[in-house]
């Protein structure tokens, strides 16, 4: 029976923290201060002139500053833990909404309190990332449990196996020296493996270690999608709960200053609320064993145990990868292993639509009046808007609230699709996201007339930013399903085939000298008995655990670059060529994830086939 709720193996508190903590709040924050920064600029301050570049400004230094800070705190995750960072990122983020309202001059002191809450966002938004794994990770002591079981099966049933075939070859002498090839000499992984699932049924097969793979892969994509809706929430909650609050204040007989104020001090305590939240309901996280702030000051060891043939466990301490291997190897990743590297592109493509969303809707909307004479206020200056062009102002909301709320529906529908098409291919829904991208985007810049409540061609301005809205969360839904995939090592690349392996050189051909029973025994010991076997440097190779915290930071510092890249070319090509420009180039970066996904995942597909048209051959 399908599961509604994705599996996991954090526990109830854990994933509440996570999804009303972190996801909840991680863009809840950021959208109440760039909404109510030029409040500040000009009730606190006192600024009139120039509110738009100083606005623009800052902005534009906050994005810097979380491009350098996100993967540091992501490779600072992995030394402290995701908890700690998260604990920290919200309370700079509440200390420096405080400070922000206790400034009186945009230079140094505004700009000083953007960048502390840049540096907390930073690190708010990256254990978004971060934590996702961490929520279908297996604990370490269901590791050693899985595997002393799996041994003991395995010798168990090698057992059996001998005792069922000894007394048919003590009573046939004539052929003592020319063993049979179905006879126990000859038994290997792959044949055990065969012969044990049809002594113990078809049931078995749903824990095959495929389909445990599939069964995490599934609960992530699922999950992710929960994420993706709870971040969507988190907008709306600072857009009906945050931004009123000034409003309210005023209604109260508080000044202008005051209730901007009051706003910030409440919203900053929220965010300490928030920290605290986090502290507790996030101990004791499955893959965070051993991290703590102690870890700054120390050398790391990672530990590892193994079981001999005898039965003793070693435990084994190796140093831990420096910073930069950690870093190095989590770019080298996005070239190597499809999930990431689409993770990443995605993530790329993801961010760079939010911004069209929440900047060029409403200033391609605002440009539009000004073209046509309906409105006197300034394109590039979004505060205008609200002052003059009452008009334009509420119908950019009303279309980038509809964006939102197609993007808020639709996340779970993305996580639920990359659960199902797991065992197949689990890129195509990211592929899906970037096609209806490609035609929302194209389709919004060539608008003629974005007033969708007036005019002939206002349906189609609907039609559009609904499909941009499913477009951004689709590729934000599965570019982290993609991402904690490749973590966990259940890429839809890996199959079964590749633990397993060929069969050993061991095996014997008819007319050879049969092995010993030791040598019968040796090739079906799991890794833990202490023999390398290549399924070994498989599970080293594809688990990536230890680079959770490092691969969120490269994930967000794309996503920053495809907002810094679009912001600044797509804000010049908005002044110098169209006011599509920015759409168009939204759609050629969608344009390029659609390419990606169908080259990698279309060429994956056609490898797996072949090669499973190889291995039923050579049965």
């Amino acid at each position: 029976m399908a599961r509604v709720f994705p599996k996991l193996t954090a526990t109830r508190l854990q994933a509440t923290t996570y999804l009303l903590g972190i996801a909840l709040f991680s863009i809840s924050f950021l959208v109440f201060l760039n909404s109510s920064i030029s409040f500040v600029v000009t009730d606190v301050i006192g600024q009139k002139k120039h509110v738009g570049d100083a606005v623009g400004t800052l902005g534009f230094a906050d994005e810097l500053l979380a491009l350098v800070a996100c993967p540091l705190w992501g490779l600072l995750s992995d030394r402290i833990g995701v908890r700690t960072v998260a604990v920290i990122g919200y309370c700079i983020v509440g200390v420096s909404l405080v400070c922000l309202v206790q400034s009186t001059s945009v230079y140094p002191e505004l700009l000083v309190g953007r960048l502390g809450f840049s540096l907390g966002g930073a690190a708010c938004s990256t254990m978004v990332t971060a934590v996702l794994p961490a929520m279908v990770a297996k604990r370490p002591e269901e590791d050693g449990k899985t595997d002393r079981e799996e041994q003991s099966t395995a010798n168990g049933h090698a057992g059996r196996l001998r005792d069922e075939e000894r007394p048919s070859r003590s009573g046939s002498i004539g052929h003592a020296t020319s063993a049979s090839v179905s006879s126990e000499l000859t038994i290997t992984q792959n044949r055990f493996t065969s012969t044990s699932r049809t002594r113990q049924g078809d049931s078995e097969s749903d824990e095959s270690p495929k389909s445990a793979s599939a069964d995490s892969a599934s609960g992530t994509s699922q999950l992710a999608g929960l994420v993706g809706f709870f971040t969507g929430a988190g907008a709306l909650l600072a857009l009906a709960v945050f931004l009123p609050l000034p409003a309210h204040f005023q209604d109260d007989g508080q000044s202008r200053p005051q209730s901007v104020q009051t706003s910030f001090y409440i919203v900053g305590g929220i965010s300490v609320c928030v920290a605290v939240f986090i502290f507790f309901g996030l101990r004791n996280l499955p893959g965070e064993e051993g991290k703590s702030i102690s870890a700054l000051w120390r050398t790391p060891y990672d530990e590892s145990t193994n079981t001999d043939l005898e039965g003793h466990v070693h435990t084994t301490l190796t140093p831990a990868p420096s910073y930069v291997s950690l870093v190095t190897e989590s770019v080298k990743l996005g070239f190597t292993d499809q999930s990431i590297g689409l993770g990443y592109l995605g993530g790329f493509v993801a961010r760079a639509s939010s911004v069209g969303i929440s900047l060029f809707i409403p200033l391609f909307v605002n440009a539009y009046f000004v073209r046509n004479g309906l409105c006197t206020s300034n394109p590039d200056n979004l505060n205008d808007i609200k002052e003059n062009c009452k008009r334009a102002y509420t119908l950019a909301s009303a279309l980038t609230g509809i964006a939102e709320t197609a993007a808020l529906l639709c996340a779970p529908l993305f996580g639920w699709l990359g659960g199902k098409v797991v065992r197949g291919r689990s890129e195509w829904p990211l592929m899906g996201a970037a096609a209806i991208g490609v035609g929302g985007y194209i389709a919004f810049g060539f608008l003629r007339n974005p007033d969708a409540f007036h005019g002939e061609s206002g349906q189609w301005a609907f039609i559009a930013v609904i499909f941009i809205g499913i477009s951004q969360i689709g590729s934000i839904v599965c570019s982290l399903g993609l991402l904690g995939r490749g973590i966990n090592g259940s890429s839809s690349e890996r199959t079964i085939s590749e633990q397993g392996k060929s069969e050993p050189s061991s095996a014997i051909r008819p007319g050879e000298t049969g092995p010993t029973e030791g040598d019968e025994i040796a090739p079906l010991l799991p890794a833990s008995s202490g023999v390398k076997q290549d399924g070994d440097e498989d599970h080293k190779k594809h688990n990536r655990s230890h680079l959770k915290g490092s691969i969120a930071g490269v994930y967000s510092f794309a996503g920053g670059a495809g907002i810094l890249l679009l912001t600044k070319l797509g804000g010049a090509l908005f002044d110098s060529w169209t006011p599509g420009a920015p759409f168009f180039m939204l759609a050629i970066f969608n344009a390029i994830l659609f390419v990606a996904v169908a080259v990698i995942g279309g060429g994956s597909a056609v490898r797996a086939k072949r090669k499973s048209d190889a291995e039923l051959e050579a049965a």
